[in-house]
């Protein structure tokens, strides 16, 4: 299994999708393991974003996501970082497909709703980053013999 990190930013949290969001990840049949609420500092934001520095929307995009209250979380199941990109949609509301969050919930190219780490090395980064070993649990959803086949031992 695999886990990933997704961050809810303040637009989600204002507009009152949280759940909503949340539910599209648990309805796929990925599991949350570490879940809390933060405004996030500047300093957090320039050391999550550090890859954009120098780029025209950097400084637009720190303000942003340090503007409000935002949801973080790490998922887990098969494949996770690739699901939850595949789930997120284009990166701008505009031009992404519907049945996607940014294509069912956003329209905006600036406020993107949903952040999702594009790699299984970023996600491990990004975990560091935003939540203590102690916070990730391990636990096995009741459902999860119902989502995965693990009849041979890995889940298919």
């Amino acid at each position: 299994m695999e886990r990933t990190v997704v961050l809810l930013k303040p637009d989600a949290v204002q507009r009152g999708l949280v759940g909503r969001l949340l539910a599209r990840f648990e309805e796929k049949g990925l599991k949350i393991v570490a879940l809390k609420m933060a405004v996030l500092s500047r300093a957090l934001a320039e050391r999550h974003y550090a890859p954009h520095k120098g780029k025209d929307f950097y400084e637009p995009l720190i303000r942003f996501v340090t503007s409000g209250p935002m949801v973080l979380a790490v998922l887990e199941g098969k494949g996770a970082v690739a699901v939850v990109r595949k789930m997120m949609g284009a990166t701008f509301g505009s031009g992404a497909e519907p049945g996607t969050l940014r294509g069912d919930f956003g329209i905006s190219n600036r406020f993107n709703l949903v952040h999702g780490s594009d790699s299984s090395e970023a996600a491990a980064h990004e975990m560091a980053l935003f939540f203590r070993p102690e916070e990730l649990l391990d636990w096995q959803p009741a459902a999860w013999p119902w989502i995965y086949d693990f009849s041979s031992g890995d889940a298919v």
